[in-house]
């Protein structure tokens, strides 16, 4: 029987094929001795063999295919019914099993599950932001976000992304990220190339409180730090105003699955800030520089420029997510 489940040290940047771009990146740094939380990929012939057994596959395709993309409830439609579809089937319990085993292993109580698409992150087309994730997921709710993940292949952005990509024909699969969460204090992206004026000598860092899915998003306006790579300094502070954070909250036990799909992720919650605190600056010069010297060599690590997902906890940075950086001009 094929393996399902590859720990990051066991994975590496030619596993795109069935860890994804994001599980392939993660298993690249860990072997790189970059400060990556340790965790483990659900592949992507888990949910391969979960679609042949549940024989799924010619109702998906059959779905797809009454699509029109310049019709947005054609597309919500198809979306909603794979959708439930994908939820109304069980795991495989042997499967199931081997995911609970490896979350063991982990030995933390919260895990971020984040999708990762076989054809995510490649030079010529990135899935970044079109598929979903789980923050702060414990072992009760595990399976089920997995699934979710599974099926967020199928979100209506992700379908309409097919279409823009000319993807429709092509086989795509999903893997899933699982991976211990860091409670982040603050957390941010990095470009190891300014991704607007494209000087390969500037790095842009951007740092705010709580959980980076509020900065991915753009629900926060978070502090932005230019740096030149070839000096090692300091070239601009702008101190963004932040009102709110993204925390980690008391996490409501999940009945339904199909409960993901018409709420948001109970797991976390806004905090309100301090005035005082909102204005501060994020991160002090010194965690400035230690961040861009990660950074830095995570760009040298793979010879391209990168958008870096970060997160700080307990006086140490953590890399969670590396993928290049696509509006680059060639």
């Amino acid at each position: 029987m094929p393996q399902h489940i590859s720990f990051f040290k066991d994975l590496s940047k030619k596993s795109v094929d069935q860890a994804g771009g994001k599980g392939a990146s993660l298993g690249e740094m860990t072997n790189a001795k970059i400060p990556v939380p340790p965790g483990f990929v659900v592949l992507a012939n888990a949910f391969d063999r979960f679609l042949e057994e549940t024989d799924l596959n010619s109702e998906i395709l059959a779905q797809l295919k009454k699509v029109n993309p310049e019709d947005t409830n054609s597309v919500d439609k198809a979306s909603n019914v794979i959708r439930d579809v994908i939820h109304d089937h069980e795991m495989p319990k042997d499967l199931a099993v081997e995911i609970l085993k490896a979350f063991a292993e982990l030995d933390t109580e919260f895990v971020a599950v984040r999708s990762s698409a076989t054809a995510e992150d490649s030079l010529i087309a990135s899935w970044a932001g079109e598929l979903e994730t789980y923050l702060n997921t414990t072992e009760e709710n595990v399976i089920e976000r997995v699934k979710t993940c599974w099926s967020s292949l199928f979100t209506p952005r992700a379908i309409f992304y097919r279409h823009e990509k000319n993807l429709i024909d092509h086989y795509v699969s999903v893997a899933v990220v699982v991976q211990k969460m860091v409670q982040s204090e603050i957390s941010g992206i990095a470009f190891t190339v300014h991704p607007v004026t494209e000087d390969p000598d500037q790095m842009i860092i951007e740092a705010g409180y709580g959980l980076g899915e509020a900065i991915v998003s753009g629900q926060v306006t978070p502090d932005s730090y230019v740096i030149s790579k070839n000096e090692m300094s300091i070239l601009d502070i702008n101190i963004g105003t932040q009102n709110r954070k993204l925390d980690k909250s008391k996490i409501k036990k999940i009945v339904n699955a199909k409960d993901y799909l018409k709420e948001e992720d109970t797991a976390n919650e806004w905090i309100e800030i301090s005035e005082s605190e909102a204005n501060k600056q994020k991160l002090t010069g010194r965690q400035i520089m230690e961040l861009a010297g990660i950074c830095k060599n995570i760009e040298k690590h793979y010879g391209f420029p990168c958008d870096i997902e970060w997160a700080y906890e307990g006086g140490k940075f953590y890399i969670t997510q590396s993928r290049p950086i696509t509006t680059l001009k060639k």
